[in-house]
């Protein structure tokens, strides 16, 4: 058996068993390929009114104060402020919601957790874990990175049988594009073909990508292959911890907006510029600038400023990682296009589209070719025939 061979029917057979599981990934991708805009869109009500640009907006500690008015019951980690004066301040509440306040009035507007939200939010547990929940979230992820890395392998290795023995436009032409008029395993055949070669390049980074974010030794390994130590993953420390070793001396804190507007000095044409709210015992401020659309990790780098004093202490972010970690980063953004804009989730989802019309297609041939053996195992031989 030649290696041709081999890869054949390790790709078909990885197909078949992976096969439903990789449609429905594919398919719920193709459903969150906008998610972010149709989020956006939905809080279109939140936007503070026309009448309300006449004033200026709160500062940020006037804001914080109205927040906290408001959420007695919450611990706030993070307020973003978008660059269009009419976006209402984003804050992050915990639980993975976030609530809406007016710039202006400091009133709350409502929060995250809206039906569209809900229902896109409900698409990605099954895309990432069936859906399942508690402890069996574990068994979800271990069948859809088990999928992903054979669909890594079903990309690979479908190039690798696409590629013609002999270059020439006869051969090609029917492997390029697709071709009218053909029927059943021929039309599977054309399609798996030409979809499988226009899709192989944003489906290896999407597929790999994936695999960079579901296991932890293929991330450390991207670190290996360009010749650095894999990070160390530190216990997050809560709040309520900070609150227990914090000191009980009263200690006095520099206000919030002089580093929100040296920010917005600092980068002029920012978007969104996020305030990570320290813990009682941090020594630093942290200001994530964003540039981009928020998932562009190149638009974006972080501003620490002392905390009692107010000074600039560092840049940070992107810009100072090392390379290992700036494509580690790369690719969190890469799986879903969102790296590249518009135009690279617009690609992703079409890719996500391609990938269920490549499933159907090979398990179409699969099935036909399992017919074709049981009717040739149950069709009598010659000999048979002549008793």
């Amino acid at each position: 058996m030649n290696l041709r061979t081999l890869l054949f029917w390790t790709h078909l057979i990885v197909g078949v068993a992976a096969g439903l599981i990789i449609l429905m990934m594919s398919l719920t991708g193709v459903v969150l390929t906008y998610e972010s805009q149709i989020n956006r869109w939905d809080q279109q009500e939140y936007k503070s009114q026309d009448q309300a640009t006449r004033s200026e907006p709160l500062t940020l500690d006037e804001l914080l104060l109205h927040i906290a008015e408001h959420t007695p019951d919450a611990t706030p980690s993070a307020i973003t402020i978008r660059h269009n004066h009419l976006e209402p301040a984003v804050v992050n509440v915990g639980g993975g919601i976030s609530m809406f306040f007016d710039r202006y009035s400091g009133q709350p507007l409502g929060n995250s957790d809206r039906p569209t939200r809900r229902f896109l939010r409900s698409v990605m547990y099954w895309h990432r874990w069936f859906a399942l929940d508690g402890d069996n979230r574990i068994y979800g992820r271990a069948l859809t990175g088990a999928a992903n890395l054979g669909f890594l392998f079903l990309v690979i290795s479908g190039v690798y049988l696409w590629w013609p023995r002999t270059w020439s436009l006869t051969q090609l032409r029917p492997a390029i594009w697709f071709r009218a008029g053909l029927k059943g395993r021929a039309r599977n055949f054309n399609w798996h073909n030409v979809i499988g070669l226009w899709m192989a390049l944003p489906l290896v980074i999407i597929v790999f990508s994936g695999s960079a974010i579901g296991y932890r030794w293929f991330s450390d390994g991207i670190y290996l292959a360009f010749g650095e130590n894999p990070p160390i993953r530190a216990a997050a420390t809560s709040r309520s911890d900070a609150d227990e070793t914090n000191s009980t001396e009263q200690r006095h804190y520099a206000s919030y907006q002089p580093m929100f507007e040296q920010a917005n000095v600092d980068a002029p044409m920012w978007t969104a510029i996020t305030l990570r709210l320290p813990v009682d015992n941090a020594e630093r401020v942290l200001l994530l600038v964003d540039r981009g659309t928020g998932r562009q990790p190149s638009k974006q780098y972080e501003l620490a400023f002392d905390r009692e004093n107010g000074d600039l202490v560092e840049r940070i972010g992107y810009p100072t990682y090392s390379p290992a970690r700036k494509f580690r980063r790369w690719l969190r953004f890469a799986h879903t296009g969102e790296v590249y804009g518009l135009l690279g989730q617009t690609i992703a989802g079409i890719a996500a589209s391609g990938a269920a019309v490549l499933v159907w297609t090979g398990l179409a041939m699969a099935w036909r070719r399992f017919r074709n053996v049981q009717s040739r195992q149950s069709r009598p031989s010659p000999r048979d025939r002549l008793r």
